[in-house]
Parts: C-alpha cells; sequence; structure tokens
C-alpha cells in the first residue's frame, strides 16, 4: 500500500464520547462500499449500540494527500474492514472461537491498491497470533475470497412454501404455538438460539443486532418495524423452545404472502409446528424464507414435498483455518483413522503436513515426519470446506480440488470429518 494512506483500528463509541464521529463516519464507509442510502442519524446510534455490545473493533483505511475538491471528505474511509469474536459449533456441540470477518468495502475510486489485501492478511496473521484457530465470513461476491484461503463452509436456500389445500404435514403436534407481542424476543430470541446453537454443526453465535431486527425494534431506517409479527412454540413442558419473526408482505402481493424474519426452533417437532402454524395463517397462500436449510426435514414431512420452490441455493459461511493443528484437535470424529494431510497455504498461516490419527473420535495431530507422503493434498481453502462435514472430499477431489495419492483417503476423510446432523449457519454477519 502506497504512502497515501493509512490505517486506524479503533472501537464503536456511544453518541458524546470522543470515538462516535469516528464510527460514525466508519459507518458511513460501509454504506457508500455496499450502495445503501444515507442512514438517518437514530438508526447510526443503534448500530453502533449493537456493535459495541458485539466488542467489534473497527479498520478504515484513510487518505493521508488530501481529498479532491467536492469529493467526500478525508474523515469517511475510502476502505472499511470490521470483526468481532464469537464461537462457531464444529459438530458434537464441540466450540471452537472463530473471528468473524464482516463489513469489507473498498470504494471503487481505490481498488487495485492493495488495501484489501493489506487489511485481510494483517488481521488474519493478528488472529492467529491471539490463539484463535479459524476466522469466518460471508462472501458478497463469491471470487474474491479463496485468495485469502477462505473456503465454503455452508450452504442455505431461499423457499417459497404454498400453505394452499395442498400444505398438510404428517406431524402430529406435541406442543403450543401461540401469538406474542414482538417485543419478547428481546429477551426470548437469544435463550432459544444459544440451545439451538449447541445442537447444530456449523451455527454461529449471534451479534446483538439480531434480537433488535427479528423484535422489530431496529428497522432500516432506526425506527421501530411495527409490521413483524411474532409466534412462540411451547414444549409439552410449557417452556418456550422456539420462535418465528414474520411479516405480511401486503395486499398487493399476489398470492399473499408472509415474509419469515427469523425462525428458530431448538427441535424438530418444534420446527415443524413452527411451520404448522405459519401454513395456517388466514388469507395467506404462500410463505417465504431467504434463509431456509438445504437439508430440511419440512419437505420430507408433507404429504406433497412439491409445495416448496427453491428458487436459489447459495453458499452462506466461508471458513478460514488459521492454525492446522488447532483446529484439526478441537473437533470429534464421527470415524475413526489415520490420514496424512498436506495442506497449502499461500498466506503461510496453516501450512504443512499433517498427520490426523482418530480413535473413539478423539483426534490426535501432529507435525508429519519428515519425508512423509500425503494422503491427500489440498489447500486451505478446502481444508475449510471440509471442516464442518458439509462438503464432501470426494466431490472436491474429483474436481481437482483435492489430490489424492491414496485410493479411498478421500472417502475416508468423508466418514472421518462427518458430523451428526446436517451443517447449518442461520447467522449472518
Amino acid at each position: 500500500m502506497t504512502e497515501k494512506y493509512e490505517i486506524r483500528r479503533f472501537r464503536a463509541a456511544e453518541k458524546g464520547t470522543a470515538g462516535y464521529a469516528q464510527a460514525a463516519d466508519w459507518l458511513r464507509g460501509v454504506g457508500v462500499g455496499f450502495y445503501e442510502t444515507r442512514h438517518s442519524e437514530e438508526f447510526v446510534d443503534k448500530v453502533l449500540a449493537t456493535y459495541i455490545a458485539d466488542d467489534r473493533e473497527l479498520t478504515g483505511v484513510y487518505q493521508t494527500d488530501g481529498v479532491a475538491a467536492h469529493s467526500l471528505a478525508g474523515n469517511v474511509p475510502v476502505a472499511t474492514f470490521g470483526t468481532l469474536r464469537k464461537d462457531l459449533n464444529v459438530g458434537y456441540g464441540r466450540q471452537l472461537g472463530a473471528q468473524l470477518v464482516t463489513g469489507v468495502t473498498v470504494r471503487g475510486t481505490h481498488r487495485r491498491r492493495g488495501l484489501l489485501r493489506r487489511m485481510m492478511t494483517e488481521d488474519l496473521a493478528a488472529s492467529k497470533a491471539d490463539g484463535l484457530a479459524v476466522a469466518a465470513l460471508n462472501a458478497s461476491e463469491a471470487s474474491i475470497y479463496g485468495r485469502f484461503g477462505f473456503g465454503v463452509a455452508t450452504f442455505e436456500r431461499s423457499i417459497k412454501v404454498d400453505t394452499g389445500p395442498r400444505f398438510r404435514l404428517r406431524h402430529r403436534p406435541g406442543g403450543t404455538v401461540e401469538i406474542a407481542d414482538r417485543k419478547v424476543l428481546l429477551e426470548l430470541a437469544p435463550q432459544v438460539f444459544e440451545r439451538v446453537h449447541r445442537v447444530t454443526p456449523g451455527s454461529i453465535m449471534r451479534q446483538d443486532a439480531y434480537r433488535q431486527r427479528s423484535s422489530g425494534s431496529l428497522a432500516r431506517d432506526g425506527a421501530e418495524d411495527e409490521a413483524i409479527k411474532c409466534a412462540l412454540h411451547y414444549d409439552a413442558d410449557g417452556r418456550v423452545d422456539g420462535y418465528v419473526a414474520y411479516k405480511f408482505a401486503g395486499w398487493d402481493t399476489k398470492p399473499h404472502t408472509v415474509e419469515i424474519v427469523d425462525l428458530v426452533a431448538a427441535s424438530v417437532a418444534g420446527y415443524l409446528e413452527l411451520w404448522q402454524f405459519l401454513g395456517s395463517i388466514d388469507l395467506v397462500q404462500r410463505v417465504s424464507w431467504a434463509e431456509a436449510p438445504v437439508d430440511d426435514p419440512l419437505g420430507w414431512a408433507l404429504e406433497d414435498p412439491r409445495c416448496i420452490d427453491a428458487s436459489s441455493h447459495s453458499d452462506m459461511l466461508w471458513l478460514r483455518i488459521l492454525d492446522a493443528v488447532q483446529a484439526l484437535g478441537a473437533r470429534r470424529y464421527s470415524a475413526d483413522g489415520t490420514l496424512v494431510l498436506s495442506v497449502i497455504d499461500s498466506l503461510d498461516l496453516a501450512a504443512g503436513t499433517f498427520v490426523l490419527a482418530v480413535s473413539g473420535g478423539e483426534a490426535t495431530v501432529t507435525a508429519a515426519p519428515r519425508g512423509a507422503a500425503p494422503d491427500l493434498t489440498l489447500d486451505v481453502a478446502e481444508l475449510g470446506s471440509i471442516y464442518l462435514g458439509a462438503v464432501c472430499p470426494v466431490t472436491l477431489t474429483a474436481a481437482g480440488k483435492i489430490t489424492e495419492h491414496a485410493p479411498g483417503a478421500a472417502l475416508q476423510a468423508r466418514l472421518m470429518f462427518a458430523v451428526e446432523r446436517a451443517p447449518h449457519c442461520l447467522t449472518h454477519f
């Protein structure tokens, strides 16, 4: 990066404090990068409050040699980069601290100057130095992050469900669903989500903004979203173990549609019973959800699975291994066996040849002896992809992404890296 730019790192601050203006300008820089309309002061204040709750670190790149006349002021960064730390479920309830990367932008007029590369590589190296084994992000463009060693690790899909006469579930309710005031989710949403997180591989603990948005407390303009409704699921003992936040798309939308804002259930029964509720809403013929799981019990529980129209299937969580020994040793495995993995890493954070030996589901990870022949050779991005069990090593081998040196090694990896249930990440960040 040339001497025309300066990197500054700081935390969000409340209004009236010394760091508030800098954090507000950083948020404006993000808005410029994502082509958003300029946010109201109320919205900025509420968002920065959630940043403080999450202890986010904000990184901005600023011009140091002055700005062109009439252009955006120099206090608005030309590139932004945000991070926070949350636990990642890596299977069988095991938790691993992760560096979450978010708010990444480079203004179009300042690209190809090494700004993103410097912010990213410095942050990944610092995260490893702090003892973290993985970093993660959601990618706005799929072509950007593979060069930094991130690999697609979970997926989601957008669905439209016909809730007309064909919508019939083969499920006998064991609990109940009741309408509630949306504001109860400020307290209940984090409690329910934590239960879901503990049993869902690929899940990341949520940032504070989720309870604000699901409860309708934080709309895009910073005001209350009065359109959001809420229903709670109670298990057989009367405890809340699931909820759905939803909104009606309006009478002009045909067919009449309810949009799911957030659907979280700690049991399969609760999940299906919330869908039974959604399917019973009067005067509505369709329910849409942009963040549905790919491996979804709903389709199998419906008498007519073709009620579901899956309009898109997309990558969701991207994972970057920072320390191969720590990451591989942190999780439990579904099959015993031994694999010698040769990991290639252009940033030299997780490169090496490692022996992964699993007995009774528990792993021992060591550096391979000098000259040891690998069973599999793979880039660190592919290691990130197979790590949570959502991407098949056999498929990546067929695609030329993994090199299999020992026949059957890719299948062995598939069996070992499998997890107890389909990975799914309900946390965007």
